[in-house]
């Protein structure tokens, strides 16, 4: 089987994902989101990370609270729509780190849970994920893991696991939006 390092937003969304990729993968988590802007917020996001890895019997990889490289750019802008540009720099910001994790970790390839929000451009990810997979030689696997009922199966599995669900990405600026 193929080791693929799983980048996982949350969670919520990475349940109905493992559930799509288990049997073709051996699965590792990778929580890494410098977009969760306050620190109870991360936490709350990682122990539900943390409850699905071990429902699931996979390993997580949790990067260390950060939110400086996201803040880096974000302030600039502030002024996007949710989905816009600062969507855009986010995505790529967790590919481009999941990617060089990967890379330097001996996986075979990587993807992302992003794609299985409802409101997420799927499209937008697999090409920034296929960009960097070539930056960094290592296959990146597309997808779009809403489809096929698979946002309604990752509520699903959340109900059923007591999971904390968020309202918004973690963006400060998106909590303030709206």
């Amino acid at each position: 089987m193929k080791k693929l390092l799983l980048h996982t937003c949350c969670g919520p969304c990475s349940t109905a994902v493992i559930e799509q990729l288990k049997d073709a993968y051996d699965i590792t988590l990778y929580f890494y989101n410098p977009n969760i802007c306050l620190p109870d917020e991360y936490q709350r996001r990682l122990e539900a990370q943390e409850t699905v890895a071990a429902w699931a019997n996979v390993p997580l990889i949790a990067a260390p609270y950060d939110p400086w490289p996201f803040l880096a750019f974000a302030n600039d802008l502030e002024e996007e729509p949710e989905g816009g540009l600062r969507c855009s720099y986010c995505f790529a910001l967790r590919l481009e780190e999941t990617a060089a994790r990967a890379k330097d970790q001996g996986f075979d390839c990587f993807t992302t849970t992003l794609s299985i929000g409802p409101t997420k451009n799927a499209e937008l990810l697999n090409e920034l994920g296929a960009d960097w997979g070539k930056t960094f030689e290592i296959t990146y696997l597309p997808a779009n893991f809403k489809k096929q009922g698979g946002y309604q199966r990752s509520v699903e599995l959340s109900k059923e696991l007591a999971l904390y669900r968020q309202s918004y990405c973690g963006c400060v600026l998106q909590s303030i939006d709206g």
